[in-house]
């Protein structure tokens, strides 16, 4: 089973703590516990610190960035995961401890953190245009995944001889989800992280209606790809908004560049910590200044 892969950027997914009081937090026949005293031992403690400073972000987050995030761009991107995992969703949602509602708000968090990067890092043309030597359009696909290198190298051969893709793939593939939809899979970028590099690199060489001459080894096994959609690239100019949105997603993991954006956003927020016990638990980001724009 895999691994849930939403990163969220090097921060902690966001969980509530009761109001502190006397309120009974669970009983024993030794006596009982109470909101305050759970309070006291957790405020003490790493995780505990890690979840006020993750209490504070969104709410600074949710202060000066709510506005641009907006629950369309939650939801497209809770549906990514749905559609990532299908049957499994659920099941992979209770490995990692979350609930749907859980999910969404780490993806509405990653969502503010991104855009408090995108407002405070600087882009240059420069970085623009390096960046687009390795862009690449949504490119659209038909493929054929079979176990072994002979089967692969035996399908180039049919293809060869005349037989269509679309038979082909009924015949051989072993990917149940697309066999009997010609093999086609969802449109993809250089962005995509799902798809392995090789398929991604041996695809994006393909121009429209080719097909690998060779088999392609993957993760998965051999397969045989054949382009359906490969639009011209173009220049950087007319793809200038992607980019940028392409190299802030990068920089979301670059820890230095986390670390001074998160500075900024916290120190706008005006933080006061009332608990003389957590004063210094933002010192590592309130005592240094930041490198990034603005």
């Amino acid at each position: 089973m895999k691994k849930w892969l939403i990163v969220l950027a090097g921060i902690m997914m966001s969980f509530t703590l009761a109001a502190c009081g006397s309120k009974t937090v669970a009983t024993t026949n030794g006596g009982k516990i109470t909101e305050s005293a759970y309070y006291s031992s957790l405020k003490s403690t790493s995780s505990g610190k890690q979840v006020l400073q993750q209490m504070i972000l969104n709410k600074v987050l949710e202060k000066q960035y709510g506005k641009d995030v907006k629950d369309s761009q939650v939801n497209s991107e809770f549906a990514k995961y749905k559609k990532q995992y299908g049957s499994s969703f659920n099941s992979v949602l209770q490995q990692n401890g979350m609930t749907a509602s859980q999910l969404k708000d780490s993806i509405r968090s990653n969502l503010l953190l991104k855009q408090a990067v995108k407002d405070n890092v600087k882009i240059t043309d420069a970085q623009l245009e390096t960046q687009f030597k390795s862009y690449q359009p949504k490119v659209t696909v038909n493929q054929i995944l079979v176990s072994k290198k002979s089967t692969a190298e035996k399908v180039i051969s049919e293809l060869k001889d005349g037989k269509s893709f679309s038979s082909l793939a009924k015949k051989y593939s072993t990917d149940t989800a697309t066999k009997n939809k010609g093999g086609r899979i969802a449109a993809f970028d250089n962005t995509n992280t799902s798809l392995d590099a090789n398929f991604k690199k041996a695809a994006f060489k393909l121009k429209n209606g080719e097909y690998t001459k060779t088999p392609v080894k993957t993760q998965y096994g051999y397969q045989v790809i054949q382009m359906v959609n490969h639009p011209s690239k173009g220049t950087w100019k007319q793809h200038e908004s992607e980019l940028k949105d392409q190299i802030v997603t990068s920089k979301m993991s670059d820890s230095n560049t986390l670390h001074s954006v998160v500075s900024k956003v916290l120190k706008k927020g005006k933080v006061t910590i009332q608990d003389k016990d957590l004063q210094n638990v933002l010192s590592d980001y309130l005592s240094t200044s930041s490198s990034a724009k603005k």
